[in-house]
């Protein structure tokens, strides 16, 4: 009797090695890293799309730009060569999500503050009531690292056509002057070749740690 349970132990821990083995192999198998997808115009909501794209499926990419920052410095693409970076669309007066959105920027700058890789930008869509000063007394407010973020004003007609034909990211206001739009909570992650490669909501916490993973992910792509 003796004997068969000194057998059975040592088929019980065989068995359990194996197991553990197994479930380890398994698990690495099932968690292999997927890359993170490249938005296109197709895979977006209609209503964030200009009409003249809703149908484009691939070579999407991020125009290039030519705006001022909340120091009167003219930012374009250059200052953004080789960056990651996460995009926004906001306005200083706005009282409803902006000010959560804006906090989680400013977590995830601090986040990144030591990343030469990764930077913020954050446009205005009312950049007739965003003045650089405006944007300068809102930098200071909310504790805006000028190296890592740029608060961004300009002719709003481009603002307009950076938002709905290359962040996708506002709707259309069409009981508005022109170039009006409907800013949304979203967060863009842009990868260093210009392409979207997620769409956060910035207003969610959730949302906030899922970009900060994503951005290791994408870190680590060739």
């Amino acid at each position: 009797m003796l004997s068969f349970f000194k057998v059975y132990r040592k088929f019980a821990v065989f068995f359990t090695v194996l197991s553990i083995i197994i479930i380890v192999i398994i698990y690495n198998t099932l968690n292999v890293y997927q890359p993170l997808p490249i938005y296109q115009p197709a895979m977006v909501s209609a209503e964030l799309v200009d009409s003249t794209m809703q149908y484009q499926k691939k070579y999407h990419k991020i125009a290039d730009f030519s705006l001022t920052n909340q120091n009167g410095k003219t930012i374009s693409q250059n200052d953004y060569e080789g960056k990651i970076y996460v995009a926004d669309f906001f306005f200083t007066t706005c009282q409803t999500i902006c000010p959560i959105m804006t906090d989680h920027m400013v977590d995830i700058q601090n986040k990144i503050i030591n990343d030469d890789e990764v930077m913020l930008l954050s446009h205005s869509v009312t950049p007739e009531i965003d003045t650089v000063a405006q944007l300068k007394r809102y930098a200071k407010k909310k504790g805006v690292i000028d190296s890592k973020w740029n608060l961004v004003t300009g002719d709003k007609k481009q603002i307009y056509d950076l938002a709905r034909k290359s962040y996708l990211a506002v709707k259309d206001n069409p009981y508005a002057g022109d170039y009006d739009m409907i800013h949304t909570e979203n967060f863009m992650l842009i990868d260093k070749k210009r392409q979207i490669r997620g769409f956060y909501d910035g207003t969610n916490p959730e949302d906030i740690d899922r970009l900060l993973e994503d951005i290791k992910h994408l870190k680590k792509e060739k």
